[in-house]
């Protein structure tokens, strides 16, 4: 297991943190302050557009995408991992770079189960840059991180597929560029539990789509992307072109999606984390009291010696993790004990005890 960055990822990295450091780091606190100062923050400011282009033109462009044909670095989970923990210092850097959630695990998926036509139709103006897209598979009414409780439905009609339900908690539905979301929905509760449900493509302005409400996290919009919640009314689409992957496959397919996108998400707050520990060494160096330096005081040295074997804790876990495409992350996506559960069974299961590791 060597986890030195491979000679494709240093190269990249330079360009970002360049690029992170000359172009988006000296704008980002007037951008913040001037979407928080708005009365409505559902619009895409001029500096983000600018700096998209900067970025492409640069090459740092769709860095998460494997495929190089479609435009992708070709870097492998391991290699994407320094850059999406670069780009977690700044708030806007993964939408600058076209890098950002959920448009960056929707269009693995469009990539690989999409038809032609679905690649046509959305795959390529998301790789552009062009529109943003939500994904909704969190429903209001059940512990949705177990997908057999999904009340949501997704029902075969003829050559139509019929959606109906509530969901919310769908992050980007409020961004003024999202054109597309993935609906996943229950199609046939007698089949197998890996084989019920269906991932539906819907255009945000198909009939019977509505946004009830933007909801907040910690008091925040998180403008301008947000999350949504989103009733399903008799939504009619036809089979052929809003199925993605085929009738009853989105189990496997949110097991896909997941994988990787648990590493980004990682390894962007890894950054975050960062950042916020550099800001506390700065205070701790510069401020003064009682005549001393803060980081003299009350046990801040130990506190920031924590923080510190924590990060690098935490980073080896996650490049492990992408190292072995395991995933698991404690916020976000479940409770830690459905992840907690997942690791017993894999570890149990090295030692002879069966599929499901003793259970």
């Amino acid at each position: 297991m060597d986890f030195r960055h491979s000679p494709r990822a240093r190269e990249l990295l330079a360009l970002l943190t360049g690029f992170l450091d000359r172009e988006v780091a000296p704008r980002e606190e007037a951008y913040h302050r001037e979407l928080l100062a708005r009365q409505d923050p559902w619009v895409v400011l001029p500096v983000i557009e600018e700096l998209k282009a900067k970025a492409r033109a640069a090459g740092l462009w769709n860095l998460f995408l494997p495929d190089r044909d479609h435009g992708g670095a070709g870097l492998t989970n391991v290699e994407y991992a320094p850059l999406a923990e670069a780009m977690g210092r700044s708030l806007i850097a993964s939408e600058v770079c076209n890098c950002a959630a959920p448009d960056s695990g929707n269009m693995e998926l469009l990539l690989h189960p999409g038809t032609e036509e679905q690649r046509r139709q959305w795959l390529a103006p998301l790789l552009a840059g062009e529109i943003r897209s939500a994904f909704c598979m969190t429903e209001p009414d059940v512990a949705s991180s177990d997908a057999t409780n999904m009340e949501a439905t997704a029902v075969l009609d003829g050559d139509e597929i019929v959606l109906n339900g509530r969901e919310w908690w769908s992050t980007g539905i409020g961004h003024p560029n999202c054109r597309v979301l993935i609906f996943m929905g229950l199609t046939d509760p007698a089949a197998d539990r890996y084989h019920q449900h269906s991932m539906v493509l819907v255009p945000l302005d198909a009939r019977g789509v509505s946004i009830e409400r933007m909801l907040t996290t910690m008091g925040f919009n998180d403008a301008p992307g947000g999350h949504g919640e989103v009733a399903f009314e008799d939504v009619r689409l036809p089979a052929a072109q809003a199925l993605l992957g085929g009738a009853g496959q989105a189990f496997g397919l949110a097991q896909a999606r997941l994988g990787p996108g648990r590493v980004h998400h990682c390894m962007r707050l890894i950054g975050l984390a960062e950042l916020a520990l550099e800001l506390a060494c700065r205070r701790a160096t510069t401020r003064v009291a009682f005549g001393k330096p803060l980081a003299n005081l009350g046990g801040n040295r130990e506190r920031i010696a924590d923080a510190r074997i924590a990060i690098d804790q935490a980073r080896l876990l996650v490049l492990h993790a992408a190292w072995t495409t395991a995933r698991a992350l404690r916020l976000a996506d479940g409770p830690d004990e459905v992840h907690r559960g997942v690791v017993a069974r894999l570890e149990l299961a090295r030692y002879g005890a069966g599929r499901w590791g003793g259970g």
